[in-house]
């Protein structure tokens, strides 16, 4: 059983509809206390780090799905649900995120950039991926982005990698946390794939 995370921050339905065409059974949760009654998550999400992080704090679901990561149960964040897995961002100023992640979320450096390179970059593009579960079945697979903020860190947590300008850590891992930045239910069969991969891993 999966819960998708309602923090209203955008595209809850398209990752509901995306696990219904999976033949999985999805829930999306606003109460915090439903967590620990699901054995995988999914933090969607779409918008500003700084409003996603106060509606976390103001809910309790920021508390909850701390409890829900140090349970060992698989959570994946997408998209700015992957940016809220590390410790701060740099939208709008300085907010402290999830931590769960040690690395930041910084704003793609135009300075590194030709200048035909737009910003957010938007569109379809690859990761080139590590062999990891996540990725089972699938080689650099082309998925679909919508971002102006990208994930910094460490090389040990980085299980795949985009170009756009310069190259970024698209899809990171640590233990049972995983974080996606394309939108796997806007990317078709790979997306969906990925999804799949998340729903079976075991750990």
């Amino acid at each position: 059983m999966i819960g998708i995370i309602d923090y209203n921050m955008g595209n809850l339905a398209s990752v509901y509809n995306a696990c219904h065409l999976l033949d999985t059974k999805a829930s999306i949760i606003k109460d915090p206390e439903e967590l620990k009654n699901f054995n995988r998550i999914i933090l969607p999400g779409v918008g500003a780090f700084a409003d996603a992080m106060e509606h976390l704090n103001s809910t309790g679901m920021k508390e909850a799905v701390m409890e829900f990561a140090k349970s060992g149960k698989p959570m994946i964040g997408i998209c700015l649900g992957m940016q809220l897995l590390f410790e701060s961002s740099q939208e709008f100023g300085h907010t402290e995120g999830l931590g769960l992640i040690k690395g930041k979320i910084e704003k793609f450096d135009k300075s590194k950039m030709h200048e035909d390179f737009k910003i957010p970059h938007m569109g379809w593009n690859t990761i080139e991926n590590k062999q990891h579960k996540l990725f089972e079945g699938l080689t650099n697979p082309y998925l679909y982005f919508v971002h102006s903020y990208h994930a910094v860190t460490s090389e040990e947590n980085i299980i795949g990698k985009t170009t756009y300008g310069y190259e970024f850590a698209s899809a990171v891992n640590k233990d049972n946390i995983f974080g996606f930045q394309p939108h796997p239910e806007k990317s078709h069969d790979n997306g969906l794939k990925i999804l799949e991969n998340f729903i079976n891993i075991k750990l």
